[in-house]
């Protein structure tokens, strides 16, 4: 298949190219793709290739972290913050939709992606930890270990998500087994799993500047990511389970058909 010619044709390469729905919060999935498929196409044009596209979604995700943990919380800073947290998160959907349009990824940019990825999900709530403890006027200091909860909550699913994938690949490459059938994604399940969406959290941070808002509204947001960690992490443990059980053993049919055959 030749290279797209322009923005245009990328850009309708792109909405044929795209990823499994299946799993994806709202905003990632109706929000967050699409913004990435033009940033995508826009790279495309521009001659930048996946880890360079990497690397922008780096600079303004850690933009905004920076912000967070440095500047004293106002209505502007949320409004600085939202923005260099959704333009990050747009560029992380764009690097990989770059990389098949231009043919499929590599190894390397693969594991630069998840390495960002996994530094910012720990770092960006770290950054609230820090801006609550220098600035915020909490009547619990308790309070101050739900960021610190979401750290740990953050880092141990998006390891039980990338290990999960990881595992039921390697078996199949080493069984032969087929790779489960595509499934049609459900917008009602998008909808109900938008608590985890990282987008949702991107733009939570518009509220930063209030925190008699955004204090509570975090809270949640941490309290149905563990929920969710939880009875994941049990359907994906038996999940994983299954991969041990041993093959089937052949069909008794076909091996007598065989007999039959040498006779």
């Amino acid at each position: 298949m030749s290279a797209p010619s322009g923005f245009r044709e990328a850009l309708a390469r792109l909405a044929s190219a795209q990823k499994t729905a299946k799993g994806a919060p709202a905003y990632s999935r109706f929000v967050n793709r699409k913004l990435g498929r033009l940033l995508a196409a826009v790279a495309y044009v521009l001659g930048l290739t996946p880890n360079m596209v990497t690397a922008i979604s780096a600079a303004f995700t850690f933009t905004g972290i920076a912000l967070i943990a440095l500047v004293e919380p106002a209505a502007w800073l949320g409004v600085a913050v939202c923005l260099a947290l959704v333009v990050g998160y747009a560029f992380d959907a764009a690097d990989g939709q770059l990389a098949r349009l231009r043919g499929g990824g590599s190894k390397s940019g693969e594991y630069l992606d998840h390495m960002v990825d996994s530094c910012k999900i720990s770092a960006l709530h770290l950054a609230v930890l820090i801006s609550w403890y220098r600035f915020g006027d909490l009547d619990e200091p308790a309070f101050l270990l739900v960021p610190v909860g979401f750290t740990v909550v953050a880092a141990v699913m998006f390891f039980g998500m990338i290990l999960k994938d990881l595992l039921a690949r390697a078996h199949r490459a080493a069984t032969g087994a087929p790779a489960p059938p595509a499934v049609a994604p459900s917008a009602i399940r998008s909808l109900l799993v938008i608590p985890t969406d990282y987008g949702l959290l991107c733009v939570a941070f518009l509220l930063i500047g209030v925190p008699a808002v955004f204090q509570p509204l975090y809270g949640l947001i941490f309290a149905g990511n563990l929920l969710f960690l939880l009875a994941a992490s049990v359907k994906w443990f038996r999940e994983v389970g299954a991969l041990d059980a041993p093959a089937a053993p052949a069909a008794a049919a076909p091996a007598q058909g065989r007999e039959g055959a040498l006779r």
